[in-house]
């Protein structure tokens, strides 16, 4: 199993480094969800679709590479509350070597 370590800021403002695996296929809010760091319901509700925008975080480390905002994406964020210049759905990140060290703030919920 090869993990990398991010760091998720919770809607309370508290700061949790945790280990993501490389090898299982995930995304931000899979991890988000595994570490239940928001409430249950809360988060991710369209299973990662980009469909909902419940999943918006703010990417708090703008040196990290990630990869460009697709069409989907940004159509989603064009509509969501609390949206911010740093803004992405976490289920559009996927969980990759290149994105060790990513900061995650988890967006309050809409």
């Amino acid at each position: 199993m090869s993990d990398i370590k991010v760091t998720i800021i919770d809607r309370e403002g508290v700061s949790h480094e945790v280990d993501a695996p490389t090898d299982m296929n995930m995304n931000m809010m899979e991890i988000v969800r595994v570490y239940e760091l928001v409430e249950e319901g809360t988060f991710g509700v369209c299973g990662g679709m980009a469909m909902c925008a419940s999943c918006q975080c703010y990417v708090e480390s703008p040196e990290t590479p990630l990869p460009e905002m697709n069409p989907d994406e940004d159509a989603m964020l064009a509509e969501a509350f609390h949206v911010r210049e740093n803004s992405r759905l976490s289920c559009q990140l996927a969980v990759t070597p290149e994105i060790e060290g990513l900061v995650l703030q988890i967006a309050p919920e809409q």
